[in-house]
C-alpha cells in the first residue's frame, strides 16, 4: 500500500443501524484485511438482554470490550490487520479497546437519528430492536480528534464512504480502487 504506515486495526464505530458491519466488510475487501463483527464477542447474556429490549449497562459492556481488545492485541502482535465493527459509543469504551495503542484507528459513522431509525425499522433478524436507538444516542460520546478518528457521513453510498475512509487513511494513493464485491457497488446503506 502506498502512503503512510497502516494501523494494525480499524474499529468502525457508531450507533446501531449506522452501517458498521456493511462498511467494515467493504473496507476489509478494499484493503485485504480480515473483518470481525464486534457483536460476535458479546456474551450470550448481553445478546439476550438486548433482544429483550433492555439497554446494556457499563458493567455488561466491560467483558465484551475486553474480548475485542484481546483480539486486537492478538492480531497486532502477529503483524496482521483487522477491521472490527463495534459501537464504541463512549470515550471510556474506546480507551478499553485501545489499551494505550497508537496503531489502532477509529472510523466514526455519523448519521441523523431519523435516518438511522428508518434503517433500523427496515432491518430484519438483528437482535437490537429499533426501540433501543434512543439509548444509543443518549450514550454516544462522539470521538474527538485526539482519539485517532476518521469521521464520515453515512448519507452516501457504501463505495463513497469506503473511498472517503481510504483517502483519509492515506493508504491507497490519490485514486481509490473500486470495491470489488458486486453486492457492495454503489448501494446506499439500508
Amino acid at each position: 500500500m502506498a502512503g503512510v504506515e497502516a494501523p494494525c486495526a480499524l474499529i468502525v464505530m457508531g450507533v446501531s443501524g449506522s452501517g458498521k458491519s456493511t462498511i467494515a466488510k467493504a473496507l476489509g475487501e478494499r484493503l485485504g484485511w480480515r473483518f470481525e463483527d464486534g457483536d460476535s464477542f458479546h456474551p450470550a447474556s448481553n445478546v439476550e438482554k438486548m433482544r429483550a429490549g433492555h439497554p446494556l449497562t457499563d458493567e455488561d459492556r466491560w467483558p465484551w470490550l475486553n474480548a475485542i481488545a484481546d483480539e486486537i492485541a492478538r492480531v497486532c502482535g502477529r503483524g496482521e490487520h483487522v477491521i472490527i465493527a463495534c459501537s464504541a459509543l463512549k470515550h471510556s469504551y474506546r480507551d478499553v479497546l485501545l489499551r494505550g495503542r497508537s496503531d489502532v484507528r477509529f472510523v466514526f459513522l455519523k448519521g441523523s437519528k431519523e435516518l438511522i431509525a428508518d434503517r433500523l425499522a427496515r432491518r430484519k433478524g438483528h437482535f437490537m430492536p429499533p426501540e433501543l436507538l434512543t439509548s444509543q444516542f443518549n450514550t454516544l460520546e462522539p470521538p474527538e480528534a485526539g482519539e485517532h478518528v476518521i469521521s464520515v457521513s453515512i448519507d452516501e453510498t457504501v463505495e463513497a464512504i469506503v473511498d472517503g475512509v481510504v483517502r483519509q487513511l492515506k493508504l491507497g494513493g490519490d485514486k481509490p480502487r473500486a470495491v470489488t464485491s458486486k453486492a457492495m457497488k454503489p448501494k446506499v446503506l439500508p
